[in-house]
């Protein structure tokens, strides 16, 4: 495993760690969804910084558009918000034009936690993207039930194809940088239906599903759900 995926699955395993350690109070904070997910993105946006470098949010936000995911167990449908993660949606957006999520992987799926995407079925890609990491966008929302975000290396400037879809209020990953770029509007029943039996596992063999395609991993795990297609819509 090269050392981005090392880097990748360390800071998986600090965040569940950290996760575990949070649980009674992440189930406190469940009780209290709506304070909770209030005093949440009160905590974001006071993290956002380097405002001087990003466009407008009126701008941004009149930018605003949706994905829909046809996976293997249902669509999901997503709002994203250029005024949350200007550079995020905009990664995404070419990921979703560029066919990179074209029958990938749900492939790190923890109840509670979060649902993990983003390793292409082409090796090509996948080095395409990686040589291409972001540079880090202010956190301005919180990681709350149904938002989607960037994966890191929990380096600077690490993002580069991988994301997640968070189960949970997460709001202890807002401090650590990890900045939504949007939500799922439709399908979270979908997304709470995804394949979890395998927890961590699939996670930890990043680097060779990278570079061998689904082959390898379908062989290895074949109860993953995967993601048939995703497009734009308006």
């Amino acid at each position: 495993m090269n050392s981005y995926y090392r880097s990748l699955l360390f800071m998986g395993i600090c965040v569940v760690f950290t996760g575990c350690m949070a649980s009674q109070s992440d189930t406190q904070l469940e009780t209290r969804k709506s304070e909770s997910a209030s005093q949440s993105d009160d905590g974001a946006v006071r993290l956002a910084s380097a405002e001087s470098e990003l466009k407008p949010a009126a701008e941004e936000e009149t930018n605003t558009y949706k994905v829909k995911f046809e996976t293997t167990k249902g669509d999901i449908i997503i709002e994203v918000h250029p005024d949350w993660s200007p550079r995020g949606s905009e990664r995404l957006k070419e990921l979703v034009e560029s066919g990179f999520f074209t029958d990938t992987a749900f492939f790190r799926v923890v109840d509670g936690f979060m649902a993990q995407f983003g390793i292409s079925n082409d090796p090509v890609a996948n080095q395409k993207f990686r040589d291409a990491p972001l540079k880090d966008d202010p956190v301005r929302k919180s990681n709350t039930r149904g938002r989607i975000t960037f994966a890191a290396t929990g380096q600077p400037n690490s993002r580069t194809t991988q994301m997640f879809i968070n189960y949970g209020n997460n709001g202890r990953l807002d401090g650590m940088g990890f900045a939504p770029f949007g939500e799922v509007v439709e399908g979270m029943k979908v997304v709470d239906a995804l394949y979890s039996g395998y927890g961590e596992k699939p996670s930890r063999l990043q680097g060779r599903i990278a570079d061998e395609g689904n082959g390898f991993l379908k062989q290895q795990y074949p109860k993953l759900d995967y993601i048939k297609t995703a497009t734009i819509i308006k």
